[in-house]
């Protein structure tokens, strides 16, 4: 790297240029005065040149500096302008970024996680304070020279926005690989959307791969809000199939359905790879069963929901296995059924593979296994309109599911909901209210289970 003259204040010596960017460029450089390396970021001299894009400048190099100060936020040192450009000092990390090591050898999952726990903590600090990143990507996770991660450009992104106005109508910022499907329909970026971003790195690194990688950047931005979510137990061979229902919500499409901090998703990731894997084909889709309570928040991630511009539409089916035998055929059930989503109807076709229930095995004790696949058969019925069908089977699941419920397996909430709406749906509204409470308590006050109590308690008032 050469060495560049006159840009910077003679206490930063010796600035050499380490990259470029939309706003500007990167120097290391040393300061004299404190007898450290440092890194400075440069505005471009084009804008430099707008008084209001250098004052906005400043202003989010103050932002960033406010948060220097969190566990795992680069530490902001000075904040200045010379020769008409304004710069920020920052706290140099020689140890590469995340992306470097993602391009590497397999990550183990002990580090991804600890990497991941250090980048949770930076950004629910940043959101306490108000500050939304929108550009959490590996190349933004930094490690210093202890092996400790680092988040940088707290900031800068919104800063691009409202300097170069990339947000117009028809425009997306983030980088696409990340992009959290709000942001790639353009819509309000919240901290939200950063924690789907990091729910893409924590793929990433586990699997080696991004779920919606494609040949250009803007089918892969698509994707992220028209298709569903492969399964990362198939893509890890490590990975136990709990991890599938994490990543389901932490991916999902609406912004409320995901995590509520991004140390609640990286908890939730610790305890799915402290999982044992199963020791035969679980049922369901893809290895691992998807909760069928699709009427709830939480499990429309699990669905796909296309949240278009248009009408949204989304299928997920299992498909036909030709090595299936006549009885693993016959236990497939298609389910087609609409729901609505921020007013607007989705189509779901989905195939769930569950042991059919008998009249003869009616008695048999279930395990939690045996339960959850009965449940995603009972919702089927229960989709149908077969309420009388479905409640049968919901009264032998919900009680082998009680005290069961985690994040990796929120089959008891579900069951209890589905339980709930459908005694309410026979006129048993006063039996009911017990199991709704109970699926409220589990989960949340979520959106569907409001509805139900409220329109339950009208029934019996």
């Amino acid at each position: 790297m050469p060495i560049r003259t006159g840009i910077l204040p003679k206490r930063y010596a010796e600035p050499r240029l380490a990259g470029r960017g939309g706003m500007g460029e990167i120097y290391v450089a040393r300061d004299l005065e404190l007898g450290r390396t440092v890194a400075i970021k440069l505005l471009a001299e084009r804008l430099a040149e707008d008084p209001e894009v250098r004052e906005r400048f400043r202003r989010e190099a103050l932002t960033a500096a406010r948060l220097s100060g969190e566990p795992h936020v680069v530490t902001i040192y000075d904040v200045g302008e010379w020769g008409g450009r304004p710069f920020i000092v920052m706290e140099y990390l020689p140890g590469g970024t995340l992306a470097d090591r993602v391009r590497g050898p397999a990550v183990e999952p002990e580090a991804a996680l600890a990497w991941l726990g250090e980048a949770a903590t930076a950004l629910d600090a940043a959101h306490a304070h108000g500050v939304v990143h929108r550009d959490v990507k590996p190349a933004n996770l930094l490690f210093d020279a202890a092996g400790r991660l680092q988040v940088v450009d707290f900031g800068i992104a919104r800063l691009v926005d409202e300097t170069l106005g990339i947000t117009a109508p028809g425009t997306v910022l983030g980088t696409a690989g990340y992009l959290a499907p709000e942001q790639a329909l353009g819509r309000e970026t919240t901290a939200a959307s950063d924690r789907y971003a990091l729910g893409i790195v924590a793929y990433e690194l586990l699997t080696g791969e991004r779920p919606f990688e494609r040949g250009s950047e803007a089918a892969e931005a698509a994707a992220h809000v028209h298709e569903p979510l492969p399964p990362a137990s198939e893509r890890g061979a490590a990975l136990p199939p709990a991890v599938d229902a994490v990543f389901a919500r932490a991916l999902a499409k609406e912004p409320a359905n995901r995590y509520a901090t991004a140390a609640e998703l990286v908890d939730a990731l610790v305890r799915a790879n402290r999982a044992p894997a199963p020791t035969a084909p679980t049922r369901g889709m893809a290895g691992s069963r998807a909760p069928a309570a699709l009427a709830l928040p939480v499990a429309v991630a699990l669905t796909l929901l296309v949240l278009g511009a248009g009408v949204a539409a989304a299928l997920l089916a299992s498909g036909n296995d030709p090595q299936s035998s006549p009885q693993e055929a016959a236990a497939r059930e298609t389910v087609t059924q609409q729901v609505t989503v921020g007013g607007e109807a989705t189509t779901v076709v989905r195939t769930v593979t569950a042991a059919p229930a008998s009249p003869e095995s009616s008695t048999v004790p279930l395990d939690a296994e045996e339960a959850a696949a009965l449940n995603d058969r009972a919702f089927g019925l229960m989709q149908q309109g077969r309420w009388e069908e479905a409640l049968a089977l919901f009264e032998r699941t919900v009680p082998a599911l009680e005290g069961t419920y985690a994040s990796g397996f929120p089959y008891e909430a579900y069951g209890e909901y589905n339980l709930g709406r459908t005694l309410a749906e026979v006129g048993r509204c006063p039996e009911a209210l017990p199991h709704l409470e109970r699926s409220k308590k589990l989960q949340g006050n979520l959106e569907p289970i409001k509805t139900a109590i409220k329109s339950c308690r009208g029934k019996t008032d």
